[in-house]
Order: structure tokens, then sequence, then C-alpha cells
């Protein structure tokens, strides 16, 4: 029997923002998951960029998402990914999300054992607090 995974402690995350990134971490604060996607064309693009890959629009839309996904891939770790902690068991996890077609996310996987994960699962949304009062999305079973 294996220990659930956890979420990375959000005292040690800090981010930086840019104009392209700053609306999805704004929603992340409201609790609210969202993509961005192309204002011309639809198409949806994880990470955020200045323009659309397809059409090379610049126009960007925010709309939320309905906070689920399925595991596209993983890994389980078992080292703390910073200095001075002690180690701990996460799950690194890419994430199709609902609601943008092809748009993925990387990010943690959470309350579960690591034998349990498999590519193709359901998985929800949460957030979890990070340095600058910022929020993380993390993901756990559905």
């Amino acid at each position: 029997m294996s220990l659930k995974a956890v979420a990375i402690p959000g005292e040690h995350i800090k981010i930086n923002t840019d104009p392209y990134t700053e609306p999805f971490w704004q929603k992340a604060k409201q609790g609210i998951l969202t993509a961005a996607q192309c204002g011309a064309c639809g198409h949806f693009r994880m990470p955020p960029t200045s323009y659309c890959p397809k059409c090379r629009s610049q126009d960007t839309k925010w709309p939320d998402l309905p906070g689920t996904g399925t595991v596209y891939s993983y890994v389980v770790c078992h080292k703390a990914p910073f200095a001075g902690i002690p180690d701990f068991t996460y799950i690194p996890v890419v994430v199709d999300l609902d609601g943008a077609p092809g748009a993925r996310l990387v990010t943690n996987l959470f309350d579960i054992d690591p034998e349990e994960v498999t590519i193709g699962m359901k998985v929800k949304v949460e957030f979890n607090p990070i340095q600058d009062d910022w929020m993380l999305p993390i993901f756990r079973p559905a």
C-alpha cells in the first residue's frame, strides 16, 4: 500500500505573468478554469501565446471551461522538487481539457494512490493557493 499523491506545497510555487497569460491566472483566482481560444478561428491553445498558431490572429477569448478533463500522460515522483523539504509523492500530469478541444494543461494530480492512476481517467480541477495570492489549477480523480 502506498501513500496518496499530494499537491506540491504552494508556498514553493511562484509564477510570472505577462499580458498573454494574465487572463488565465486571473480566472484561476476566481476558481474558474479557462484556456486561450482564438477569437477568429476558434482554435484552443495552451499555454497561451500572443497569436493563434493556426491563423495568426491576436484576438483571444477566455471561455469558462467545465473544470474536468482526461489524463493524457503522467509520471509518479517520490522526491521533493525543492531542496530543504522532506520527500513526498506527487504526480505531474498532462490533462486534455474538456470544453477546449486540443488544449492540454500540465499540472498535478493529487488525492490518489499512484497505482490507481491510468491514462484516460477522468479528473476534475481544484485550485491550490500559491505565492503572491495566485491560485494553481490542480486535479483530483473525478
